[in-house]
């Protein structure tokens, strides 16, 4: 009993297990153009699917005021786009002289150039129960300058040369990030009373479809024919991802709740989540069109498809303790914040949002 108990608290762990496993057995489900048709029930219909949903959970008057938050978008933006792929680039220069197979290291550059994900992050953001706001606009926003920027740290970084069809991409994201998450206000408008009675399981449903993303993924990585690799690059390149992301991950931690650092406990979950993340929905398209025709654009791949499912199951399994961490920081705030908190200070605009729930 005590162990359904724990698979039933943890069903999104063990989801990915399934998942990654089910991909495994039979690949040709989940790949594209396969019985599940991906291309279109994952890359359009399942990532609609979750900005409708966060559209429809999220209050007007959060997502608003999360526009306004400059400088926590700066930070996320610039460590996205700029710090992680130029600290990837002066890391990769040591690892160079390893016995690494050379393009499994070029892989690790493209995640570096990657913007951050349309799902993942918002989706742990929510879990914890972090500025779901904030990371929302920041994955939408990341998602819309990655399509200018990335290809353009690909060809800094890797030197590929290609036309890359911005209208295309743009339109996808548009379609599948910004016109759900519009129609999921419009629709809120008019139930939000219901929405308040009910509380449908909003994190519940998103993390679902990202097991079917989860899965997809997996299949496409097991049915390629053409990724031939030694596992000693292979096993190396796993411990360096989660290397990658565990630093990463506490370095946006100690930058976001350093003193005078004008972020809230709440700003530093989303930080930690939309800071490190890699889009893998965006980023094998990507790759497919700056790499086309590439001979070795499959290991060129592999950094990318072990990424996007690695910072999902870190990120899962990390949710805990960095709910734990808010909660805490949270009360310690409420018990040295009186109500005459300095409303210039985040700190007491945060005890006054705990107070008083907004």
């Amino acid at each position: 009993m005590r162990l359904l108990e724990r698979m039933r608290k943890d069903w999104f762990m063990v989801g990915i297990v399934l998942a990654i496993a089910g991909a495994k057995l039979e690949p040709s489900i989940g790949v594209n153009g396969g019985p599940l048709k991906p291309e279109i029930t994952v890359s359009y219909i399942a990532v609609a699917t979750i900005f409708f949903n966060s559209g429809l959970s999220l209050k007007t008057e959060e997502l608003t005021s999360a526009l306004v938050h400059l400088k926590l978008h700066l930070f996320i933006q610039i460590f996205t786009l700029a710090f992680f792929p130029a600290t990837i680039w002066l890391f990769l220069q040591l690892l160079s002289i390893t016995p690494i197979n050379e393009w499994l290291l070029k892989g690790l550059q493209t995640v570096g150039c990657m913007p951050p994900p349309v799902s993942s992050a918002v989706i742990l953001t929510k879990a914890v129960g972090g500025n779901e706001a904030a990371a929302i606009f920041n994955s939408a926003f990341g998602s819309f300058l990655g399509i200018i920027i990335t290809p353009l740290l690909l060809l800094l970084f890797l030197g590929s040369s290609s036309s890359v069809p911005f209208t295309s991409i743009f339109s996808q994201l548009f379609v599948t990030v910004v016109v759900p998450l519009i129609i999921g206000q419009i629709v809120r408008r008019y139930i939000k009373d219901w929405l308040e009675r009910k509380k449908p399981p909003f994190g519940a449903i998103s993390s679902s479809v990202l097991l079917m993303i989860i899965y997809t993924t997996f299949c496409d990585t097991f049915s390629n024919p053409n990724i031939d690799l030694d596992k000693f690059s292979l096993v190396l390149i796993l411990f360096i991802i989660f290397s990658i992301q565990l630093s990463f991950m506490l370095l946006t931690f100690i930058f976001s709740t350093r003193n005078n650092s004008g972020f809230t406990p709440a700003d530093t979950v989303a930080i930690i989540f939309c800071s490190t993340h890699k889009s893998l929905t965006l980023g094998i398209p990507m790759l497919k069109i700056v790499f086309a025709g590439h001979e070795h654009l499959s290991l060129i791949s592999v950094p990318l498809l072990i990424y996007h499912p690695a910072q999902i199951l870190l990120g899962s399994v990390l949710v805990p303790t960095i709910k734990s961490w808010m909660v805490s920081r949270q009360k310690k705030l409420l018990q040295t914040r009186g109500p005459l908190a300095n409303l210039n200070n985040p700190e007491g605009l945060e005890y006054l949002s705990i107070k008083f729930g907004h």
